[in-house]
């Protein structure tokens, strides 16, 4: 069953709401924000590679106070254990029983700092929650919730004591991109206080609301030209000179559902191949493995996208039936 016309504009109005209000907390970068709250309704999750200092923790914390849920930090350091993201059990003297400790993955809003400081055993257990939505200890399964969504970070400077995310583990994050420092107009605004938040920002929408949204998403219209461009998208991929490994069957769905996301986010039941376009970098870039000879000539994952995007030609027909 297709979205209908009045609930597109319902999707793109409360879509504009929650974008508004995530935007007070962090001034000049509503296209990262739409990106990333179009992750979360589409069920995904998102990778940020940049430097300290740019607003991952406010994004996070901000999405999380405008969805009326709940939001939590993880500082990933060399010694932090799964238990410390998932949670233990502990047992009670006094009851006789163990006891379950929820770690802090049980939230909606997720920020898994710096997840490229943890060791690969720590790094998994995360993802694992991420693709499963669930957490099993001692036998016992325990959902997270829903939304969830899974805001990693990692710093692309330092290096020294980080264990780098493996092709097979980036293939989880539905998009990377990063926020980057805002510009001169927004730092000014920054510095004088002007629009920035005291205390916590309002609740717009309920949890509940998200998971109403996710659903009407999966409804959008996606003409067969539409899906064809995705996958002559995806298999360039994997035939580039430059690429030892293309993307995925899970990048090319991650592709496809944010494109059915973003049309709704923009008051229409159907997507084009403009949408595709549009988030085809941020889906796909970070799945590609490069040759190593491509790489020590500077060529970058998300150049050989953008080549992609200009080789491969669009449906003439704009993929509306």
């Amino acid at each position: 069953m297709t979205i209908a016309p009045e609930q597109a504009a319902w999707f793109h109005e409360t879509f504009g709401l929650i974008a508004d209000n995530v935007e007070q907390a962090l001034l000049g970068k509503r296209h990262v924000i739409e990106l990333v709250l179009a992750t979360a309704v589409s069920g995904g999750h998102v990778l940020l590679e940049d430097a300290p200092g740019t607003g991952k923790t406010a994004l996070a914390r901000a999405i999380g106070q405008t969805i009326h849920g709940t939001s939590s930090r993880i500082q990933f350091t060399p010694d932090l254990l799964p238990g410390d993201v998932t949670g233990i059990t502990v047992f009670d003297q006094k009851s006789g029983e163990f006891e379950f400790h929820a770690g802090p993955v049980f939230a909606n809003i997720v920020l898994a700092d710096e997840i490229n400081r943890a060791s690969p055993k720590t790094q998994s257990a995360l993802l694992e929650v991420m693709e499963e939505g669930q957490v099993t200890i001692d036998g016992v399964t325990r959902p997270v919730g829903t939304p969830f969504l899974v805001i990693a970070t990692q710093n692309p400077i330092e290096q020294g004591g980080t264990y780098r995310l493996p092709e097979a583990q980036l293939d989880r994050f539905s998009i990377k991109t990063s926020i980057g420092y805002p510009d001169e107009a927004a730092t000014m605004r920054i510095l004088q206080g002007v629009g920035t938040p005291k205390g916590e920002l309002e609740a717009i929408v309920g949890t509940d609301t998200i998971v109403a949204m996710t659903e009407l998403s999966r409804s959008v219209y996606v003409n067969p030209l539409v899906s064809d461009y995705i996958m002559r998208l995806v298999d360039a991929t994997r035939r580039a000179s430059e690429v030892r490994l293309g993307v995925s069957v899970r990048g090319a769905i991650a592709l496809s559902r944010l494109a059915m996301t973003w049309a709704a986010a923009a008051g229409r039941s159907y997507a084009t191949p403009d949408d595709v376009r549009e988030l085809a970098v941020a889906a796909l870039a970070h799945r590609l493995v490069l040759e190593p000879e491509a790489e020590f000539d500077g060529v970058t994952q998300n150049a050989v996208v953008n080549q992609i995007l200009l080789d491969v030609p669009a449906p003439r027909e704009n993929g509306v039936a």
